[in-house]
């Protein structure tokens, strides 16, 4: 697993750690139940503070894409194989709508008015 960073980037390290780690399971680099590198282990391959990692990794957690366990460390869930190509995909459209000036309500308004349809 490759995990990048671009320190010039206006995006968090943790967040950039979470899309990372996000990209290599929608690659197929990571598989559910693969472990993910301890938090100093990967922070000082980075050259990064420890807790920016564990932010990474909690951001994984609350998208449900890892479990967290104390001794067990980061490990990839079941879940992730369909969940990640899906943040992926919500993350990259709402970073282009942002970036053509949408605001957060007309972003969802969009979303809503092409999800009526299907459900």
């Amino acid at each position: 697993m490759l995990v990048t960073i671009d320190r010039a980037s206006s995006v968090s390290l943790a967040e950039q750690i979470a899309a990372s780690v996000r990209r290599n399971i929608t690659e197929g680099k990571i598989q559910p139940g693969d472990r993910l590198p301890p938090a100093r282990t990967l922070a000082h391959a980075l050259d990064i503070n420890m807790h920016t990692v564990l932010r990474g990794y909690q951001i994984l957690k609350e998208e449900e894409l890892i479990e967290l366990r104390r001794g067990r460390g980061a490990v990839v869930i079941a879940a992730a194989l369909t969940q990640a190509p899906v943040i992926e995909a919500c993350q990259r459209f709402i970073h282009i709508a942002v970036k053509t000036g949408m605001t957060a309500p007309e972003i969802l308004q969009m979303v809503k008015s092409r999800l009526d349809p299907l459900i």
